[in-house]
């Protein structure tokens, strides 16, 4: 047998190697102690109580709060999108199906933008980071802060107010260190 490697073989041993050390960095990261989950980005609420208006949490992190939360939130955004994409895409759904789909596609672009125009006002107000997280009845904002006064948790919710039609009861400001 004639044994000649060849730059397919080299190519296809590179690519096989590449994607081995990939999957290997992927599972590293993935069971790292600093990965987030939503209830920790969304403020650990999740003993079912309901926070009111004016009164914050104080939660000690490490500085990368702010973009692994950031991140969190695109991974979750990209598969919902997604989905709806793929709803679309589908060629045997009723028109009606279709009208939804899109009515939700919609929806979720708009939060989205409002999202981005929570965070940047609450940034031109004076707080060093910010990210919000709106649903159709909810706002939850995190703000970069050691303390949050009632003038600045009134600030706030009337950015959110202003930007979305969410009940100012189901506003929910926490800072951050």
């Amino acid at each position: 047998m004639n044994m000649i490697i060849g730059k397919k073989q080299i190519v296809l041993a590179s690519l096989v190697l590449i994607l081995g050390i990939a999957i290997y960095l992927n599972w590293q990261f993935a069971n790292s102690d600093d990965a987030l989950g939503v209830a920790d980005i969304l403020g650990g609420n999740s003993t079912g109580s309901q926070a009111t208006y004016g009164e914050a949490e104080l939660v000690n992190t490490d500085d990368n709060y702010f973009a692994n939360a950031r991140l969190e939130k695109q991974k979750t955004r990209d598969a919902a999108t997604e989905t709806l994409a793929g709803l679309l895409e589908k060629t045997d759904l009723s028109a009606e199906e279709k009208a939804s789909a899109t009515a939700q596609a919609l929806q979720t672009a708009q939060l989205m933008e409002s999202e981005t125009t929570i965070e940047n006002l609450v940034k031109a107000k004076g707080f060093e980071d910010c990210i919000a997280y709106l649903d159709s009845e909810n706002a939850k904002v995190v703000v970069k802060s050691e303390e949050l006064d009632a003038a600045q948790a009134a600030q706030i919710k009337d950015i959110i107010v202003s930007e979305t039609a969410v009940d100012p009861s189901n506003i929910v400001v926490t800072p951050v260190k």
